[in-house]
């Protein structure tokens, strides 16, 4: 299949930068948006993950 090291940071870092700053920006502000939701990092893993090879 993949090789289980490969990540997006060295790869493609521009994409990286985006990821990051997104990242940062939800930790910095309150956003006041009713149908804004934060994915907990459980989520974030499992959708990261081979459970959504079935899907793709």
């Amino acid at each position: 299949m993949f090789n289980k090291d490969m990540r997006i940071q060295g790869f493609d870092d521009e994409l990286w930068a985006a990821i990051q700053g997104e990242e940062q920006r939800q930790e910095d502000h309150v956003e006041l948006i009713a149908s804004e939701n934060y994915t907990s990092p459980r989520v974030l893993q499992a959708q990261g993950s081979v459970l959504t090879n079935k899907y793709a």
